[in-house]
Formats: C-alpha cells, sequence, structure tokens
C-alpha cells in the first residue's frame, strides 16, 4: 500500500491529475467519506483526489487517460471499465495474470512468470526505497541480541506463523535472541513477542529498524517483500 500510495502521490506533484478510487463498503459510508475528504492520514499532504465508493463497480469508475488496476480485486473491474476510462494497466501482485490488462510487475521474477507460465510481457516497476523514512541512525541498545525485527499482520499468507517457529527454533542455539514485532494492531493473542510496538508513526520507523539487526520476512509469496 506504502508504493502505491507513494506513486500516486508523486504523479499528481508532477501536475497529472490522480484520483484514487477506494471501495468504502456501502453506500452511507462512501458518502460520509467524501464529504469529510478522508484520505491517507499518515501520508501528510496527500495530494490525489480520494474517491469512495459503495462498492467495485466497472461503471462507477471516473473518465480518465490511464487506469490502474493494483490488486486481485480490482483487477476484474478495470479489465471490465468502458472506454472513457482510458488505457487499461494493472500492477501484478496476485494471481489475475490472465485478464487482458497491459502488466507492471514489481520484480524481476515475476516478470519471468509472466513471460514463461502466461506468455504475457511486462514491465517491471522496482520499488525504490523512500530514504526520506528509510535510513539509518544511532540507536542505543539496552536489551540483548541480536533483535530480529517482524512485521505482524493476520494474513495467513504473511507467514507470521513460520516466522515465529523460525524464531523459537534458533532461540534453541542463540538464548538471547529478542523478537521485535510491529504492525497497525497488534496480536489478538499472546504472542512470543520480547517487545511490539502498535502502529508505529512514520517518523519512527527508521529509529525501530535501526536497532534491530535482522529484518524477518517470512511472507510466503509476496512478487517484492518489502517493509511497509
Amino acid at each position: 500500500m506504502r508504493a502505491i500510495l507513494t506513486y500516486a502521490d508523486r504523479l499528481a506533484a508532477r501536475g497529472h491529475e490522480v484520483t484514487m478510487v477506494v471501495p468504502a463498503r456501502g453506500r452511507a459510508r462512501a458518502a460520509w467519506r467524501n464529504i469529510a475528504g478522508a484520505g491517507p492520514a499518515w501520508v501528510p499532504g496527500f495530494r490525489p483526489r480520494v474517491r469512495w465508493v459503495p462498492r467495485w463497480d466497472a461503471n462507477a469508475l471516473p473518465e480518465a487517460e490511464a487506469i490502474l488496476a493494483t490488486a486481485w480485486q480490482s483487477a476484474p473491474v478495470v479489465a471490465a471499465a468502458p472506454a472513457r476510462c482510458g488505457v487499461k494497466f494493472y500492477l501484478v501482485q496476485d494471481a489475475t495474470y490472465r485478464l487482458p490488462l497491459r502488466k507492471v510487475v514489481i520484480s524481476t521474477w515475476l516478470a519471468d512468470i509472466m513471460r514463461e507460465k502466461f506468455g504475457a510481457p511486462s514491465d517491471v516497476l522496482v520499488t525504490p526505497v523512500d530514504h526520506a523514512l528509510f535510513h539509518r541512525v544511532e540507536v542505543t541498545v539496552t536489551t540483548s541480541r541480536p533483535r530480529v525485527l517482524m512485521l505482524h499482520h493476520e494474513y495467513e499468507w504473511k507467514g507470521v506463523a513460520d516466522g515465529l517457529e523460525a524464531v523459537r527454533r534458533v532461540r534453541e542455539r542463540v538464548a538471547g535472541l529478542r523478537l521485535v514485532g510491529f504492525g497497525v494492531k497488534p496480536p489478538r493473542e499472546r504472542l512470543p513477542y520480547d517487545e511490539f510496538h502498535t502502529d508505529p508513526p512514520q517518523e519512527a520507523l527508521a529509529t525501530l529498524y535501526s536497532g534491530c539487526d535482522i529484518y524477518l520476512c517470512p511472507s510466503w509469496d509476496e512478487g517484492l517483500g518489502m517493509p511497509p
């Protein structure tokens, strides 16, 4: 999500008119969020227009010169969009690869899969690191080492259970290992994190990462398992 919002914001900064269409799961909720001008509060000064809709509907998409699907939920909607929505693109991040859209992938191995398995060409758009947020800072660590940082998420395919199991096995040999978890929401049940940071502010991420020795990314099949 961070990458998508950043691309949209920087396109708007270059003078392009960018509209992000987001389902709100209901007419009342969509209307309220449109009136309130709701957008990603954690992206200061977000420039694109955010348009909330009750649900995904190809006929409700705005007129444009180009339209980009960013997830498997929106890819079929973009594929069915009328001609007034412009040239159709798909930032490939899941399994809807056969839709008649021009493919944009986020890693070279996904480009290989698109070519070898589906016979489809694709453009590679590697997500860069935002050095304004992610940079080395000096951190005084008072706990044991090594400190292992892992993103916590409820989606099974994020591999949190696998990451916890890997840490358990390593702890049999490395007694001082300290597991540092973070995520938008805390775990629903008690898990073996030695410390957990709930919804840390963006400006605190550099300190969080710099204070750890290892970043553990156990995600099963993301094209580019980047940190949030």
